[in-house]
C-alpha cells in the first residue's frame, strides 16, 4: 500500500498512482499527466469516471463555488449535481454530462480555433512592365515533430493544488489492509451518558451517535474516538418558524442519515415532548390512531447545531438522503407511510402510503428508485423517484427490517426479523437468491464500500457478523456488548462502529 508522502510524490512527478491497495485509489484516485496535444479530443466525463480529468474538473468546479467534497478523481452523485447547477446556471443542457461545450464554458479547454477564411478574390496578375514573379523555391521539409511540453502555468497548479488538498483534507487517512482471513479485531470501546440506537458516518469522519429519549442527546465523535460535542435535543420551535408550538421541546433522536457533501445531518426524533404533542407513536400503533406528526432535526457538521427542523410523520424511525442530495426519504412507523422531503426548502413534499410498518430505505446511486422494507409484510415497496410511482418485490420474507444496496446496483440485501435471516435479493429478477443466519435477531447492516462485505449485528446474540456477499457466507463473528443495535462502516480506516443499545459504542478493524 502506498504512504500519503509516497502517493503525493508520485502524483508531482507525474507517475500514475493506481495501486489496487491505495486509498487514493478506492476513492481519491488521481493520476497527473501532460497537457494533451491539441488534435486528441478529450474525453466525456460522467457518473463513473476517474482519474486526472476528473480531479481537474472538481478542482475547476471548486473554484467557481459549485464543489466543496474535498475527495477528488472520482466522478459520483455529488460531482454530477454540480455540473447539473453549473450547466443550469450557464444555460447549458442539465444532463450532468461533461462534453465540449460544457469543457469551454468550464474553461478546462479553449475554444476550437476557428478556421482561418480564404480570399475569394484573385490576386492581381502582373503587367507587361513588371518582371516576372521569382520562381517558387522548393518546399522547405517540416521540422520533425517534437512531443507536446507540459504547460507549466496550466499542470503544475492544479497538480499542486490536487496533492495540497489531499494532505489537508483532515478526512483523508491511510487504510490498512484487510486481514487475509477475513478476521476482526475489537479497537476501542466509547462509553459515557449514552444509549445509542444507532451510529451513522458522516463520510468525512465524524460519526453521529442517536441516544433516544433516554438521553435525549446526540454525541459526535471523531476517528480518533473523541467526543467532539453533545447536541442536546431540546429546541424552541419558535427560532425555526413554527409558532403554534410555544415553550421549550424535547425530541428523542433514533436515526440519522447525511448529505451526499457532509456538510448536513438529519437526524430523525421518535417523538416530540412539550406542549402540543399529546398523542405520541409507540412501537404498536396504526394511522388510525392519528398520532402526533414528528419532527426531523437539520444539523450543520461544521458548527454542530441544529439549523432547521423539518415536520415528517408519526414515529419517524428510519431516513436516508438520495445519493444526488436531492430528497430525504422518511419511513413513518405510525403513519404508515413515506415523507419526501425537498432537501432545497427543507419541507416535505409528498407523503407515499407503504403500509404496515415501513422501516428500513435503501436508494440505488443513480439515486432513481429507492427501496421501503415494510416490516408489517413479506414484501419490500420500490417507489420510482421521479413521479414517485410505487411498485412491489414479493415474497422475501417475514419482516423484513433493514436494507443495503451493492455500489452497482444489482443486489438488495435484507435483514428477516420474522425469520431471523438475511437474504439476498437479485433486483433484476426480485427474487431472493439466498438467506442465511448470522445470529438471534439480526437487526441493522452495514455494507462496505466496494460492496463485497455486510456488517449486520445480531441483537439477542450479542454479536457481530461479518457476511462476504459474493457467496453469502459468514466469515468472522466478534462478540459485542450487550444489545448491539446499530451499525456503521468507515471506508478509509476499514473499522465498523457498533452502537449497543445498552450503553457503549464498540469500533472493530475490519
Amino acid at each position: 500500500m502506498l504512504g500519503l508522502p509516497c502517493a503525493i510524490a508520485l502524483l508531482l512527478t507525474g507517475v500514475t498512482v493506481a495501486s489496487a491497495e491505495s486509498p487514493i485509489n478506492r476513492e481519491t484516485q488521481i493520476v497527473a499527466r501532460a497537457t494533451p496535444t491539441q488534435n486528441q479530443t478529450p474525453r466525456v466525463l460522467r457518473r463513473g469516471s476517474r482519474g486526472q480529468e476528473v480531479a481537474e474538473l472538481q478542482i475547476r468546479l471548486r473554484e467557481l463555488g459549485y464543489f466543496n467534497n474535498p475527495n477528488l478523481g472520482n466522478f459520483g452523485p455529488i460531482t454530477q449535481q454540480a455540473v447539473r447547477q453549473f450547466q443550469s446556471d450557464r444555460g447549458l443542457r442539465p444532463d450532468g454530462i461533461v462534453g465540449q461545450e460544457t469543457r469551454q464554458a468550464l474553461a478546462l479547454i479553449p475554444p476550437s480555433p476557428k478556421t482561418p477564411e480564404v480570399a475569394t478574390t484573385p490576386p492581381p496578375q502582373p503587367t507587361a512592365t513588371q518582371p516576372p514573379p521569382p520562381a517558387t523555391p522548393p518546399a522547405a521539409k517540416p521540422p520533425a515533430a517534437t512531443p507536446p511540453a507540459i504547460n507549466i502555468n496550466y499542470d503544475l497548479p492544479k497538480v499542486f493544488q490536487t496533492a495540497i488538498a489531499l494532505l489537508k483534507n483532515p478526512s483523508f487517512v491511510e487504510a490498512p489492509p484487510r486481514d487475509p482471513s477475513g478476521r476482526m479485531s475489537h479497537v476501542k470501546t466509547i462509553t459515557g451518558p449514552i444509549a445509542p440506537k444507532s451510529i451513522v458516518h458522516s463520510g468525512k469522519g465524524l460519526f453521529f451517535a442517536q441516544n433516544m429519549m433516554y438521553r435525549h442527546t446526540i454525541t459526535v465523535y471523531d476517528r480518533n474516538f473523541d467526543l467532539i460535542k453533545t447536541i442536546p435535543d431540546s429546541i424552541k420551535f419558535s427560532d425555526f418558524g413554527f409558532s403554534k408550538f410555544t415553550g421549550n421541546h424535547r425530541g428523542s433522536p433514533v436515526e440519522a442519515s447525511f448529505s451526499p457533501d457532509g456538510k448536513y445531518a438529519y437526524v430523525a426524533n421518535y417523538k416530540m415532548y412539550g406542549s402540543g404533542f399529546s398523542r405520541p407513536g409507540n412501537d404498536r400503533c396504526s394511522p388510525a390512531g392519528r398520532h402526533d406528526d414528528s419532527f426531523m432535526y437539520k444539523i450543520n457538521t461544521e458548527t454542530l447545531s441544529i439549523e432547521q427542523v423539518i415536520q415528517v410523520g408519526p414515529v419517524p424511525k428510519f431516513n436516508t438522503v438520495t445519493p444526488d442530495g436531492r430528497f430525504v426519504l422518511v419511513s413513518n412507523w405510525c403513519g404508515w407511510d413515506l415523507s419526501i422531503v425537498d432537501t432545497q426548502i427543507d419541507q416535505e413534499i409528498q407523503r407515499i402510503k407503504i403500509g404496515r410498518y415501513p422501516r428500513g430505505i435503501a436508494v440505488d446511486s443513480n439515486s432513481e428508485f429507492a427501496y421501503v422494507a415494510v416490516m408489517g409484510s413479506t414484501q419490500i415497496a420500490k417507489i420510482n423517484l421521479n413521479d414517485f410511482s410505487l411498485t412491489w418485490l414479493n415474497n422475501i420474507g417475514r419482516s423484513p427490517r433493514h436494507l443495503n444496496i451493492d455500489p452497482q446496483g444489482k443486489f438488495l440485501y435484507t435483514t428477516l426479523n420474522g425469520e431471523g435471516t438475511v437474504a439476498k435479493i437479485n433486483l433484476e429478477t426480485g427474487k431472493v437468491i439466498r438467506r442465511i443466519r448470522t445470529g438471534s435477531a439480526p437487526r441493522s447492516m452495514a455494507i462496505s464500500d466496494d460492496g463485497q462485505f455486510l456488517y449486520v449485528v445480531n441483537y439477542h446474540s450479542n454479536t457481530m457478523s461479518k457476511v462476504r456477499t459474493e457467496d453469502m457466507r459468514v466469515i468472522h463473528t466478534v462478540r459485542t456488548n450487550h444489545r448491539p443495535i446499530g451499525v456503521t462502516y468507515d471506508p478509509q480506516k476499514r473499522q465498523v462502529w457498533v452502537a449497543c443499545y445498552s450503553g457503549s459504542v464498540m469500533v472493530f478493524q475490519d
